[in-house]
């Protein structure tokens, strides 16, 4: 496995190394001016900054987070390729639900995100003595934190820095936690700015963020609310409040009238250019996106792509068009592939000199081609043409000994621009929102039929008579494929533990797999953790 060198490589490495215990979140001299226990931090905006450094050079990898919320779900997947993607099985147990209690993918976000809201409650310490807007900035980091620990283990241990720092964290869970992290989103939207779709600050947080956010765990409330009874199977998924549903609409209406709307022209809102979706963007190579799909002799990519990540064929099947063709017939992206919707992409067979790279978006299946038209070739020179199957040598389905052309090809930001490799990495967007908004409406009796035509239409896909749960789960799907939500999505819609290509059968329909396992060393550091359910 191979991995772009970002920038915040080195606090990437400190939040996954050197706070392998962060549930036991001791404080290290070295954080504070502290003589007998955290007694305020010296510099809190150099705090911040450093706290949105971890926060972006996590959110860019293409493990640990980014795995547990797409290679565990039916949108991606690694198969082994010769020798190449094995790595002890760590990529194909994630998408087979049938990963341990030491993957390194599981403890690494715990460890990670417990890191990061220590930090932000460190920096709201009022002996820290931070600004105003520091503070609405680390309220909101520190929601977000506590919500991605929330989501995924449903257990989050909070340390109270004003206590001895021998006092172990408390774990909150179900409504607890919940309100906990509503409270701090109440306190961000309060002192955060109303940016509107300034692209230039966006990579801080503001209003609508704090919006997007708080809407987003109003919408999964009912799910967080009964995690541990869900995961252990004494319960199915409960209808949410109406309260809920009315709050998650109103929240979406007001980023709406901050002036962020739906964008014309899909792919070229993941370019560092301006566009009227973006919400929040982390500062942080997109590197992991473009290459951890793309071949070795994939063009223009200087050196050439990593050969792994790939998705289904079932999911690239929810997209409409011709699934045998995807090629563009002219110059690079100047027109649609006739018959399908602009979400799908296309492979170009001639570029148009860009950046001396003819990489298509989306997803990418067929044979591939160099610049001027020629048909590109694999290492042992066969075409390179990506294919919709798995299979090894033999001819089987498989997840190991694959050629190194299985496996559609997904690619969401575009290589041959030369702002390809730009720290700027989309982490909220409008249209996600205007989704939750529809299904919000969807749930407490509501139809959002006009509201999701209104998006199919815009992105060159044919209207529905009609608007079902599954219609939007698949038209998130669709929109937000890559973005790191489909895990959130499934499990909120009860798709989570649904069968799919190479899925275990045991691991198909076993409640426990709705919750990771609470990394054992933390479990003894802290005995107020409890594992979870099936552990």
């Amino acid at each position: 496995m191979k991995r772009c060198n970002l920038k915040l490589l080195t606090l990437t490495l400190l939040a996954v190394f050197g706070l392998s215990s962060c549930t036991d979140l001791e404080i290290e001299e070295t954080d504070s001016f502290i003589s007998e226990g955290f007694q305020g931090l010296e510099d809190p905006a150099s705090a911040l900054n450093q706290l949105y450094g971890q926060v972006y050079g996590q959110w860019a990898d293409q493990a640990a987070r980014y795995a547990l919320y797409e290679v565990t779900t039916d949108a991606l997947l690694v198969p082994t390729r010769g020798a190449d993607w094995g790595d002890n099985g760590r990529w194909r147990k994630l998408h087979q639900h049938e990963w341990g209690l030491e993957e390194a993918d599981i403890i690494a976000p715990f460890n990670q995100y417990n890191a990061n809201q220590l930090l932000a409650s460190q920096i709201l310490d009022s002996r820290s003595a931070a600004t105003a807007d520091v503070a609405a900035q680390a309220h909101f980091l520190r929601a977000y934190n506590m919500f991605t620990i929330l989501d995924l283990f449903g257990q989050v241990p909070f340390r109270d820095v004003t206590l001895s720092s021998s006092v172990v964290p408390e774990v909150l869970s179900g409504a607890d936690a919940v309100n906990f992290i509503l409270a701090d989103l109440d306190a961000a939207i309060s002192g955060l700015p109303a940016t509107g779709t300034s692209t230039a600050s966006l990579n801080r947080a503001s209003k609508a963020a704090a919006r997007m956010l708080k809407a987003k765990v109003l919408l999964n409330r009912h799910i967080y609310d009964n995690q541990l009874a869900l995961a252990a199977g004494e319960l199915s998924i409960p209808t949410p409040a109406a309260s809920d549903m009315a709050e998650v609409i109103s929240l979406v209406d007001a980023i709406t009238a901050e002036g962020y709307a739906l964008e014309d022209d899909y792919f070229d809102m993941f370019r560092d250019t301006p566009d009227t979706e973006t919400i929040w963007w982390a500062e942080a190579c997109v590197c992991n996106r473009i290459y951890n799909g793309l071949h070795y002799n994939s063009t223009g990519l200087g050196g050439g792509g990593w050969n792994g990540f790939s998705t289904l064929a079932e999911y690239y099947d929810l997209f409409e068009g011709n699934p045998n063709d995807n090629d563009f017939d002219d110059v690079l992206f100047s027109a649609q592939v006739s018959n399908q919707e602009e979400r799908r992409g296309g492979v170009p067979q001639i570029g148009n000199g860009n950046a001396g790279s003819n990489v298509g978006v989306g997803f990418l299946i067929g044979q591939q081609y160099a610049e001027d038209g020629t048909p590109l070739e694999d290492r042992q020179g066969g075409p390179l043409a990506f294919t919709r199957d798995f299979v090894d040598g033999s001819g089987a389905t498989s997840l190991i000994n694959n050629s190194e052309t299985t496996g559609i090809r997904v690619q969401k930001y575009q290589a041959q621009y030369n702002d390809g490799f730009a720290n700027h990495n989309i982490m909220f967007r409008y249209a996600d929102a205007y989704l939750m908004k529809a299904e919000a409406m969807l749930r407490s009796g509501g139809d959002p039929t006009v509201m999701i035509n209104a998006l199919r239409t815009q992105r060159g896909a044919s209207p529905l008579g009609s608007v079902t749960e599954s219609d939007i789960l698949d038209e998130r799907a669709r929109e937000l494929f890559a973005e790191g939500w489909r895990r959130n999505d499934m499990v909120r819609f009860g798709a989570y533990l649904r069968d799919w290509e190479f899925k275990g059968a045991s691991a198909t329909n076993n409640p426990t797999r709705l919750l990771f396992p609470i990394p054992l060393p933390q479990i003894l550091a802290n005995p107020n953790l409890v594992q979870n359910p099936g552990y």
